[in-house]
């Protein structure tokens, strides 16, 4: 596929407005509402220079590094990886058929356009073909990352998407921000299958007003992360909304035990998802029939991926959607390792236990954070919590939960917004893990320290634990 068939597949969007055209040069789109972000991204997409995506809600740090990132010269030679020969370009023909780009979506029913363009031009008279998007991610260097993509990549992703759900189009209402990969791919991939395509407002449908959408052969997809999940479980008749969906698609952190299963009885389509930034978002999703009957994790690879859990459980993913590089470099040929560690279930599925670069040793024990964090969740005495390894004398580190502080992160308390969590139901929830995979110590803070990518920044969380006035943890069990 062409960068300028894409371009054709988005026209109709870069028609809505009017003020948006680029040429050659580098362009950085930072749009909040959605019908201008998807006309600067058509506008820059029919042009031949690189794209870069922006976080309107950056402050100042992540504006500086993504300022000195822009600015660089890109790698241009062709790495391996970016070859579609070989077992993959193989296995593509084979279990994905030909894609099909006839399809244009018209009649789309999208908000005015409002406010003035944040887009801009710089680097003027750059050009690229390969890696042309730069979509921004934290890593896990906590450090703003640019992972560029291009039409073969997100073209991969897309088709890779509709195989696995079995659909000819993909329809979607879209809840995410469109300069996230997650957000971006909810559209493309109905642009890319000639699909329909909603621009919902969270704020809205979190207040009650859920859009509607038509019903069609093919269904509908929506993407949420786990705290929107359980926020809209609250609540019946958003509970019935997403019951109407073909698939409700769950990622971007892990899912807690007792949300999955909030969620199971509830009777939703739930898809749990993963993938990342570098992957063009899902690389493997657990369907909503395998979820009904019983099934958990993530599911199996999607047809354009393969991913690998080693033994001692580093996850590594080879896919056509794989990103190019980090921005300005190409990436060398071969798999990508997430850095994440989980391990394969008997039925084939994928469980991710967390990063491998968050895991704690303490007193010579390893523990996971994210099994701690799932069962504190499970109790209800939280509205979020995040757990962390801090420098101790005796142990090396030991295990501290994080949660917030009443007027901090905006979740509400449990018990309202003066309330203290039950710590005795507390010590109780954590009476099935191990003594030593136990938090020794609870801390509230009221910000929590977050990379480029919006997500928590654990390094900086740990050494801001260290320093905070902690709540010793009651004992248990």
């Amino acid at each position: 596929m062409e960068r300028a068939e894409l371009a054709r597949l988005l026209g109709v969007f870069r028609s809505q407005v009017s003020d948006l055209a680029y040429s050659s040069d580098a362009v950085v789109i930072e749009e909040r509402d959605p019908a201008r972000f998807q006309a600067a991204f058509a506008a820059a997409v029919a042009g031949s220079g690189p794209v870069f995506l922006a976080d309107p809600d950056w402050g100042a740090a992540e504006r500086d590094q993504f300022q000195k990132l822009v600015v660089q010269h890109p790698t241009s030679k062709l790495q391996p990886s970016t070859s579609k020969e070989g077992p993959m370009a193989a296995r593509e023909k084979s279990e994905m058929g030909e894609p099909e780009f006839g399809a244009r979506m018209e009649g789309r029913s999208q908000d005015d356009a409002r406010g003035e363009s944040h887009s801009k031009i710089q680097n003027p008279n750059s050009k690229i073909e390969l890696g042309w998007l730069c979509i921004p991610t934290g890593g896990s260097s906590g450090r703003l990352k640019l992972a560029r993509h291009d039409q073969d990549t997100l073209l991969a992703a897309a088709w890779g998407f509709a195989g696995h759900f079995g659909v000819p189009r993909v329809n979607a209402v879209g809840v995410l921000p469109l300069h996230h990969v997650s957000g971006l791919m909810a559209w493309l991939r109905c642009a890319l299958t000639g699909g329909e395509y909603v621009a919902g407002d969270w704020r809205e449908i979190e207040a009650g007003a859920l859009p509607a959408f038509p019903r069609t052969d093919d269904g509908w997809f929506l993407s949420l992360v786990p705290t929107q999940l359980q926020r809209l479980l609250a609540r019946p008749a958003a509970v019935a909304w997403l019951r109407a969906f073909r698939a409700v698609l769950v990622g971007g952190g892990p899912a807690w035990p007792a949300l999955v299963e909030a969620g199971a009885r509830a009777e939703l389509p739930l898809a749990f998802t993963y993938g990342a930034t570098e992957t063009a978002a899902a690389a493997m999703a657990l369907r909503p029939e395998e979820f009904r009957a019983g099934g958990r994790g993530c599911g199996r690879a999607l047809p354009h991926a393969t991913v690998t859990s080693a033994a001692d459980g580093a996850i590594a993913i080879q896919a056509l959607s794989l990103f190019r590089g980090y921005w300005p470099d190409l990436r060398e040929a071969g798999p990508w390792a997430s850095g994440d560690r989980g391990y394969v279930d008997a039925a084939g599925s994928l469980h991710v236990r967390g990063r491998s670069d968050a895991l704690i040793i303490t007193g010579g024990e390893k523990v996971e954070p994210g099994e701690v964090e799932a069962a504190l969740r499970a109790t209800g005495e939280f509205a979020d919590v995040a757990v962390v390894g801090v420098p101790d004398p005796e142990w090396g580190r030991v295990v501290v939960a994080c949660y917030p502080e009443t007027g901090g992160v905006g979740a509400p308390r449990p018990h309202g917004p003066d309330s203290e969590p039950d710590w005795a139901r507390v010590a109780a929830g954590l009476v099935g893990l191990a003594a030593w995979k136990r938090p020794k110590r609870f801390v509230a803070l009221v910000v929590w320290p977050r990379d480029a990518a919006g997500k928590i920044d654990r390094e900086e969380l740990a050494r801001v634990a260290g320093e905070k006035d902690c709540r010793p943890a009651a004992r248990s069990g």
